[in-house]
Order: C-alpha cells, then sequence, then structure tokens
C-alpha cells in the first residue's frame, strides 16, 4: 500500500473497542484496556514521524463512570501509569501533552500528575497530543456556554462580539484548531459525544478494526481515504477546484 502524501494537520480519535477486543480472547476488559494504551503509544510516534501536528484521543468519556467499578478503577489506574511512564519520553521527542473535559472529577493526585504532564510539556512544538479525559461534546459546549454568559454578565464582552470565534475559544479546544479527520474505531458508526462543536466539517472515517488492533498502516488507510475527499466548508465543487491566477 503507498504512503499517504496529504497529512491532516489535526486528527481526532474514538479509541472504541478495548473491552469487546479482550473479550473475544477470553480475556478480562482490562486486558483490552492495557493493549489498547500500546496501540495508542505506537500511534503518538507515527502521527509525530509523518508531521500530524495535534492528535485529540478520546480516553475517557463522561459517561463511562457507568461501566462496572472494577473496570474503570482499572481504567484509573492505567492513567496513572500513563502519567508516570509515558510523559517522560513523549517530553523527550517534543510532545506537548494537554488534558480536556472535566478534570475535577478525578482524585488529587491524579490532578497534580495531570497538571506536572501539562507545564512540563507546555513549551513542546513538535506536536500537541489533546488526551480527552471525563469529557462530553454536550459538557464543551454548556460550558463555553456558561463562560460566554458570565464574561457578558460581567460586562467584559457584548452581545456583538460573540461569534463563533469567540465562542470556540471558550471551547477546551481552544488552544488548537478544528479535527481535520475524525476517526473511530470498533465499527460504531456514531461520533459518541465527542468534540461536537470542533467536527462540524471534520472528515469522518468509520473502521471495523478494534483499537488494540490499529496500527500505523490503518491510520495510513484512513489518510488515504482523507486525501480522496473533496472539503468544501459550505462552497460547491466547482468554487473549491477554481484554477488560482497562475494557472495551476
Amino acid at each position: 500500500m503507498s504512503r499517504p502524501t496529504d497529512i491532516p494537520a489535526h486528527v481526532a480519535i474514538v479509541m472504541d473497542g478495548n473491552g469487546r477486543w479482550a473479550e473475544k480472547k477470553n480475556r478480562p476488559r482490562t486486558f483490552g484496556h492495557q493493549t489498547g494504551l500500546k496501540a495508542l503509544r505506537k500511534i503518538v510516534q507515527y502521527c509525530g514521524s509523518i508531521g500530524v501536528k495535534e492528535l485529540t484521543v478520546f480516553a475517557f468519556s463522561s459517561e463511562n463512570w457507568s461501566r462496572p467499578e472494577k473496570e474503570v478503577n482499572r481504567l484509573m489506574e492505567l492513567f496513572m501509569r500513563a502519567l508516570d511512564r509515558e510523559v517522560k519520553e513523549l517530553h523527550e521527542n517534543g510532545v506537548r501533552v494537554r488534558f480536556i473535559g472535566d478534570l475535577s472529577a478525578f482524585k488529587p493526585e491524579m490532578q497534580q500528575k495531570i497538571g506536572l504532564a501539562m507545564s512540563r510539556t507546555e513549551g513542546n512544538q513538535r506536536m500537541t497530543l489533546n488526551v480527552a479525559a471525563n469529557y462530553g461534546g454536550r459538557w464543551d459546549i454548556l460550558n463555553a456556554a456558561r463562560k460566554t454568559a458570565e464574561a457578558y454578565a460581567n460586562g467584559e464582552i457584548s452581545l456583538e462580539q460573540v461569534d463563533e470565534l469567540y465562542f470556540s475559544e471558550q471551547t477546551a479546544l481552544s488552544a488548537g484548531h478544528d479535527p481535520d479527520l475524525f476517526i473511530r474505531t470498533g465499527g460504531e458508526m456514531r461520533i459518541s459525544n465527542f468534540l461536537l462543536w470542533q467536527s462540524a466539517y471534520s472528515e469522518l472515517y468509520f473502521s471495523e478494526i478494534l483499537w488494540p488492533d490499529f496500527s500505523p498502516e490503518t491510520l495510513d488507510e484512513a489518510i488515504i481515504a482523507y486525501n480522496t475527499r473533496e472539503r468544501r466548508f459550505g462552497l460547491t465543487g466547482k468554487q473549491v477546484r477554481r484554477p488560482t491566477a497562475q494557472g495551476t
């Protein structure tokens, strides 16, 4: 298979299928999450090598708290281990790590580790890794609306100043760009409350592959499919393909 040529600047991934992958192998669901972390490590490394500037992954949704207590506790343990082991390597490779979501729900020790990871890598510029933890797209929009309302109530902005750009700056990904390519693994064809505001014009790609089996080669397939898309952003195809003044 040929390598993709047009690399999306920002890729977002719903890493679905860890539990089902483990169940197919008659292993605990938590084993799938552990293997899924290894898959994520490979994808982060590969994205950095091909020029993806921003990667956003759905690690733990606000709805995931409803899962069995044992599974949630294991996920929290994996988060803690990843913060201890992975951040050092990410920092050495120039990756900036950001966590988005309602982090107040996590234990103080984890909040402290998250804060240290973000401050330690803040100056890195090779790539940004956004980890969505206790995140929900509706929460994100509601939170942005609250901040906007507070700013208006305090006289900091006028109604005329509230436009899409201002509102975007109040969301969790305010420091980044909207995703170019949105990938969901595991065979489900829905976005599951992930980046609802930011994905308005993202190209969606659904893969049957369960997340632990997702590889750089699979990512290449997604990017090649992305390369075949015509991104019009509300324009007509003719407008998008209009020749430039130089005739190219």
